[in-house]
């Protein structure tokens, strides 16, 4: 087997890994970023007097019937928290090294 030939196979295979890697991680990136956008907005919902403490359940209601997707109070729950812990502190910015160590491999 030549062995040039060979590192040419494998190097399109590692490309090919890569560019999955990359992928996953620009939409993660998207939907942690969408996710950031709505704890936000639910955020303030939850600070107007008239919704009360209902506002989540109300709001995954209304959401479920309008997308015809099912929008769980949880979910909308922990996507408020996930804005709360990340007030202030863009995602990306608390990325480590070793995160994208992770994500090339």
């Amino acid at each position: 087997m030549k062995e040039e030939i060979y590192n040419q196979i494998k190097n399109n295979f590692i490309d090919i890994e890569v560019n999955k890697k990359v992928s996953e991680y620009t939409n993660n990136r998207y939907d942690l970023s969408k996710y950031y956008e709505i704890g936000k907005l639910i955020d303030e919902l939850s600070k107007e007097k008239e919704y009360g403490d209902k506002i989540i359940e109300k709001l995954s209601k209304r959401l479920s019937s309008d997308l015809t997707i099912h929008i769980s109070r949880r979910t909308l729950f922990y996507i408020k928290k996930f804005y709360e812990y990340q007030k202030g502190q863009p995602v990306v910015a608390q990325l480590s090294r070793s995160h994208y160590i992770l994500l090339w491999l």
